[in-house]
């Protein structure tokens, strides 16, 4: 006969709704009125089967807590039983325990095997079965709360994935706006070539590269990191994105309007300077940034910038020559009345411009040794040849070769102006 297994019942705690259920399993009917009659007066709600076969198909309708069998009975014995009686059981645990004259150790071992939990020994004494039913009760009660513990714990893991798949998607979109915030990452200026590069630690980061027109022959660049990581950082990379706006200019902050219509470039630190007044008075945040702003000067080479806690500008010459330079400076958005230095260097025809975030020069070793200013100037150096985005790919490939893992744990981020001259 096939017996398919019970489905789940969800039984409220053994002793405060209703009585515990004992199934007593023996082809001796006096022995079966015995205990019915002792359990009863105990409390318990007691059924009876007089065979292996009939109990099973009892447990299929009505799951017991507790199980009393006969180890010896007709046809289907009571170790029979208990294997069969494992087979079919579901989610909420039944105890075993075998009635039997044997009490010697390879029949208890044969009872353990079979699935039983406990054993009495005929005949049968009322204190004795008491006890050990009312162990049986603790046992079923505590691995009820554990099924439920596990239940809530299984639905409380099922929704975190439900968040965490929607979390994913929305951090998904998150990085495509925010690398819209660069939407050309080269591009071709009166006699230069300027490349971006944005790449995140994480699905979004604290890192913004970017360049605007403005007056005549001139080209913005700056280069800003947002203290931390994550969505709070690259919210704030998209509000500072919108001072230095490459489309609605008179809503970008380092540049001013003349009488003409034109829009000149006011100076660098002021620039800053101004920055720091809003991100202190208007976004009341406990983040800060560094940020290089430059004003490149295409018809004669001339930058001016101004820095703000950010790594020192590299520039490289056209014979290879490497310099870094500029005053530091304090980061925007953690003092009020801090003024900033302006500082220039002077561009030649096959000269280059490097800013970056520390991402890269902090970047660790093997070792745990940062990459530091010296490092970056030897990748320079060896990237001579390397043009436009083409630079920033093989940097990439040496950082990687320098800490030897494809990931970095912080944002990386950089603007290269190749200058050709004034055409």
């Amino acid at each position: 006969m096939q017996f398919q297994k019970v489905q789940s019942v969800v039984l409220p705690p053994i002793g405060h709704d209703r009585p515990t259920r004992v199934l007593i399993v023996d082809d001796s009917k006096l022995q079966r009125k015995i205990l019915t009659s002792s359990l009863t007066r105990l409390g318990y709600e007691v059924f009876e089967a007089a065979s292996g076969i009939d109990a099973l198909m009892m447990c299929q309708k009505t799951p017991p807590e507790v199980v009393i069998s006969d180890w010896m009975m007709p046809g289907m014995s009571g170790l029979e039983f208990c294997k069969a009686f494992r087979d079919l059981t579901a989610e909420d645990y039944t105890y075993f325990i075998l009635l039997t004259a044997k009490s010697g150790t390879p029949d208890v071992a044969k009872g353990l095997d079979a699935g039983a939990d406990d054993f009495l020994t005929k005949p049968v004494h009322a204190h004795e079965l008491r006890a050990r039913i009312t162990a049986g009760e603790r046992v079923v009660t505590m691995q009820r709360e554990l099924t439920e513990k596990n239940r809530l714990i299984s639905d409380t893991l099922s929704e975190l994935k439900r968040l965490y798949s929607s979390l994913d998607s929305d951090l998904i979109e998150a990085k495509k706006l925010q690398q819209s915030l660069v939407p050309e990452r080269q591009q071709r200026v009166d006699g230069a070539d300027v490349s971006l590069f944005l790449r995140s630690s994480g699905h979004v980061g604290g890192d913004l590269v970017g360049m605007f027109p403005a007056e005549p022959g001139h080209v913005g660049l700056y280069a800003i990191d947002v203290s931390g990581h994550g969505i709070s950082s690259a919210l704030m990379t998209a509000r500072v994105a919108g001072y230095l706006s490459a489309t609605a200019l008179d809503q970008n902050v380092a540049l001013r309007k003349d009488d003409d219509g034109t829009y000149l470039f006011r100076k660098p630190s002021d620039v800053i300077e101004t920055m720091n007044d809003l991100v202190l008075d208007e976004m009341k945040t406990e983040h800060y940034f560094t940020m290089i702003l430059a004003d490149v000067d295409l018809m004669t080479g001339r930058v001016r910038m101004a820095q703000a806690g950010h790594p020192y500008p590299l520039v490289q010459r056209s014979d290879g020559q490497i310099e870094q330079f500029g005053p530091g400076g304090f980061p925007v958005g953690l003092m009020s009345g801090i003024s900033f230095e302006d500082f220039e260097v002077q561009l030649a025809a096959g000269d280059r411009l490097l800013l970056l975030s520390d991402g890269v020069t902090e970047c660790p070793g093997d070792d745990n040794e940062l990459l530091s200013e010296e490092g970056l100037a030897k990748i320079a150096a060896e990237l001579f040849d390397m043009r436009g985005h083409a630079f920033f790919e093989a940097m990439i490939w040496r950082l990687s070769e320098f800490s030897g893992a494809d990931t970095f744990p912080d944002d990386i981020s950089g603007v290269l102006l190749e200058y050709g001259g004034h055409v």
